[in-house]
């Protein structure tokens, strides 16, 4: 990542607004502290179409594409992996999400997935005081619909696809697949919701997409290290049928609409300390393409 420094030599007062951080950066809803004499510039973590191989982790895979990237990619991201207890006294998947959605400007505080949301660590499920205003673990990919709807599955404690939310946002989320459309959520604006598919807010729909993109390269079935391992599928209509989930045409358009931040590259590189692998699509968002655009058939 890049970044360069800009100090300004004349005495100067800034207070970002609402508005301001929102727009740079969208994970976040809520005020900046006051900023004085200095800004920093930051370039995009990620170049569109240019690979990105931190510390080559991806060196088996750099030639690759379509299937054969896919399967190059499974070997990578599935090698030398921790496995988080989704609950325990020791070090869990409700302490690794306090580090992976932090809110960067509130250390005290993660960020709520859909509602964007910056909320104490503290106000969770079992813990807080806020009902159902408390925050819980969405598993983007539904665990129900999935077919790994147990603790003892790798893919129910992944943290790649695991985000602090809003308790009644993600139950009107419920297990519903991806898709454009619906109604707005009255509770968290600018996600829609109908019978079969729920839609993301703007500023989360690439999130949203990669971590699809992350699961279906991941889990390909069973394998020595995990026999309850899914195979999971994302296909070109809203199904609700098994391990397949819809739409991969509409994650295609978000994976584009909304690029990466930095909120999400730098997710990406504490999961990779905490759980020991990445997500590729984060680091090339460009791979989505060479795998998943041949399953868009609409």
């Amino acid at each position: 990542m890049k970044k360069t420094l800009l100090t300004l030599l004349i005495p100067c007062a800034f207070s970002a607004s609402a508005a301001y951080q929102q727009a740079h950066d969208p994970h976040v809803v809520g005020g900046l502290p006051t900023v004085t004499c200095q800004m920093e510039i930051v370039t995009p973590p990620v170049t569109p179409g240019e690979t990105h191989n931190p510390d080559g982790y991806y060196d088996s895979a750099l030639e690759l594409s379509g299937d054969a990237l896919k399967t190059a990619l499974n070997q990578i991201i599935s090698t030398g992996i921790t496995k988080l207890p989704y609950s325990s006294s020791s070090f869990d998947v409700w302490d690794a999400l306090d580090i992976t959605d932090e809110d960067p400007n509130n250390s005290n505080n993660v960020i709520l997935l859909y509602t964007g949301r910056s909320q104490a660590k503290g106000q969770k499920s079992g813990q807080g005081s806020l009902g159902q205003d408390n925050w819980n673990r969405e598993h983007t990919y539904p665990k129900s619909n999935g077919g790994f709807d147990n603790s003892n599955a790798y893919a129910y404690t992944d943290i790649h696809h695991l985000r602090p939310a809003d308790e009644s946002v993600n139950g009107r989320r419920g297990n519903l697949e991806f898709d454009n459309g619906g109604s707005e959520v009255t509770e968290a604006p600018g996600n829609y919701v109908d019978s079969d598919s729920f839609e993301p807010r703007d500023a989360v729909k690439g999130d949203v997409a990669r971590m699809m993109f992350y699961m279906a390269t991941r889990y390909e079935g069973k394998d020595n290290s995990d026999p309850a391992n899914p195979d999971l599928e994302l296909v070109p209509a809203v199904t609700n049928n098994g391990t397949a989930l819809g739409n991969v045409c509409v994650l295609l358009e978000w994976n584009n609409q909304d690029p990466v931040d930095n909120f999400e590259f730098e997710r990406n590189a504490k999961i990779q300390k905490i759980q020991g692998n990445r997500n590729p699509f984060v680091d090339n968002p460009h791979w989505a393409e060479s795998i998943f655009r041949k399953d868009c058939t609409q």
